[in-house]
């Protein structure tokens, strides 16, 4: 493959990437909250706690996120924003999560919501794509997207796309 074909395939992902905005602001999809995870940290002295600042909105497309402006996310960890309720120490997993829903409180969401955190930005151009080993990938001149990050399968980024986004915007009865 040559370099123009990957050109042409990224530029082909970025468009089915615009059409999806379209079909879903159109359809007013059920979108979710962005935020990123701000540690434990000290500013003039006083210690502030984790929490969770918002960063924006987007649509949960699978193994993806996707703003408004057409900005890709890899989907990374998520948790409803809920009173995180006392410490219990049953395990410290349960201890994490509570932990999380205490900064997504501080954050200020909506009682309820979800928040997705420690999403990485894709890049969508070539040289991101061929080299990087997220769930979007370039190979023979064709954009794929990995099912999972143990996944060896690869499927096509467009059918992915416009799949997910029918999903989203044609929820099955009773979803």
């Amino acid at each position: 493959m040559t370099d123009t074909d990957d050109e042409r395939a990224v530029a082909a992902a970025r468009a089915a990437v615009a059409d999806a905005v379209e079909a879903l602001s159109a359809a007013g999809a059920r979108d979710e909250a962005l935020a990123v995870y701000v540690p434990r940290q000290r500013k003039l002295l006083i210690p502030r706690e984790p929490v969770l600042r918002p960063a924006g909105r987007v649509w949960r497309l699978g193994v993806l996120l996707l703003d408004a402006g057409g900005g890709l996310h890899a989907t990374g960890q998520l948790v409803r924003a809920t009173p995180p309720g006392r410490t219990q120490y049953i395990s410290a997993s349960a201890e994490t999560r509570r932990a999380y829903r205490a900064a997504a409180e501080r954050g200020h969401f909506r009682d309820g919501e979800t928040v997705n955190f420690d999403a990485p930005p894709i890049e969508l151009t070539a040289g991101a794509l061929s080299a990087g080993d997220g769930p979007v990938l370039l190979r023979d001149g064709r954009v794929l997207v990995r099912w999972s990050a143990t996944a060896a399968q690869h499927v096509d980024f467009a059918d992915y796309l416009a799949e997910r986004v029918d999903l989203l915007t044609n929820p099955p009865e009773g979803a």
